[in-house]
């Protein structure tokens, strides 16, 4: 009885998983299928906004010299750029590199203050000083590793003039630009591309709501000083704001143009802390907002809010359910050649049908896993290749299964930090590499 309780509670849950995954599917393909044939050009906008864009940096001395070249050579006004470059808390060339690249001839009379900060709060605390001092009416955000396309800024503006009452923040999208260095790297391309081919652009599509990604965005200074600024020492700073935004009734609009290249985790290590942070932080997100569902919040809010919550809970948990029930099972039967006494502790021998079904939804899970990674792909020019549809294949069997075990990890983690009152927020820095 317990087993088939189980069987039917996992297969329920990866029909709904099934389900999210295919209407994201279908919004992003009406989205691609509407925009592929447009044909962009650059003109001049009717108004451009002074913008204040933001680096923080802590020990980036690798590659910020390149990003900030790639920010002061963007395809916007000199006159109308601020650049606060922040080297925080920094024991290497940081600041230094900063300075060597801004006295460069072509940059002389660039509106450009490097800060050597010693203060607390993480990448939040850096951004909340840079609001205390921001001139710009938006506020722009890069990481250090992220090289803007030279008009990341252009479309990301042009995107929120549309309708500057109603789109507080709008977000561009973010490209490996070390994805052919090893397997890792190539597998976190496909991962990236998912989430912003597909998931971001599907969403937006269907139910216009946007997220915020950490970079490669601007956002409303005023707004941002109303609501007190970003949350001091959150892992996912961007997570946390785009639910106020949400909440506030404002929309967070997808620039999908906008285009910002970012340096991934080339070692294991550096990729297991770095997803730890997000999925903690993403846990904390949604146990924070759960109360959403039960309120008046908007329509949106709910909504986001019961996805992330599926989406890292209740999926999460069908997944590990059912790999416990195919690695238990198999492990049997390979008992059973060496003594066949043994039995299989979930055998389904009174609902054959049952069991059917549950390796069917196995099998589609691993369908639509490619298939998502492959129409992904297909919108962006150079990607698809015979190499990656394999690729796909294969990671769906290591790559993906790491991401739940991380996931776990930060469940029991969040968890902990709340009944023992750990401090969460500390957090291992992502090794760079020159490029």
């Amino acid at each position: 009885m317990l087993n088939d309780f189980l069987a039917v509670s996992t297969l329920v849950s990866i029909w709904f998983s099934l389900l999210a995954s295919l209407v994201t599917l279908y919004g992003a393909t009406r989205f691609w299928l509407k925009h592929s044939k447009k044909v962009i050009s650059i003109t001049p906008l009717k108004h451009y906004p002074a913008i204040t864009i933001v680096v923080p940096a802590h020990n980036e001395e690798v590659v910020i010299a390149n990003t900030t070249k790639g920010i002061l050579n963007l395809n916007y006004p000199a006159s109308k750029v601020e650049l606060l470059l922040y080297a925080d808390n920094c024991q290497d060339k940081t600041a230094a590199e900063m300075r060597k690249t801004v006295d460069l001839p072509q940059y002389k009379y660039r509106n450009v203050q490097i800060i050597e900060r010693r203060g607390s709060g993480g990448k939040a605390g850096v951004l909340n000083d840079a609001l205390k001092i921001a001139q710009g009416e938006y506020i722009c955000v890069y990481d250090a590793d992220a090289l803007p396309e030279k008009n990341a800024l252009y479309f990301l503006v042009k995107k929120v003039l549309e309708n500057p009452q109603r789109y507080m923040a709008t977000f561009g999208r973010n490209k490996t630009r070390n994805a052919k260095q090893n397997f890792l790297t190539k597998c976190i391309n496909q991962e990236v591309i998912v989430s912003q081919r597909l998931q971001h652009v599907g969403v937006w599509n269907l139910f216009k709501i946007g997220r915020i990604p950490g970079t490669n965005f601007i956002i409303n200074t005023e707004y941002v000083k109303k609501i007190g600024g970003w949350q001091s020492g959150a892992l996912t700073e961007d997570t946390e704001i785009s639910f106020r935004i949400m909440e506030d009734g404002y929309l967070i609009a997808l620039a999908y143009n906008s285009e910002a290249f970012e340096q991934e985790p080339e070692h294991l290590r550096d990729y297991y802390y770095q997803r730890l942070r997000w999925a903690k932080g993403n846990y904390q997100v949604v146990m924070n907002n759960f109360k959403h569902l039960f309120d008046t919040s908007n329509w949106r809010v709910k909504l986001e809010t019961f996805y992330l919550a599926c989406t890292f809970f209740w999926f999460n948990l069908a997944v590990v359910l059912s790999d416990i029930i195919f690695f238990v099972d198999l492990g049997c039967i390979i008992t059973r050649f060496f003594n066949p006494e043994i039995p299989i502790i979930f055998a389904m021998n009174s609902n054959i049908l049952l069991m059917q079904l549950l390796l069917i939804n196995w099998l589609l899970m691993i369908l639509l896993y490619v298939i998502q990674i492959n129409l992904a792909l297909a919108t962006q020019y150079g990607q698809a290749t015979s190499d990656q549809i394999w690729l796909a294949l294969v990671s769906y069997f290591t790559y993906s299964q790491l991401f739940i075990a991380i996931s776990l990890q930060a469940v029991c983690s969040v968890i902990g930090d709340k009944v023992f009152k750990r401090d969460g927020t500390k957090w291992v820095k992502t090794k760079r590499f020159a490029d």
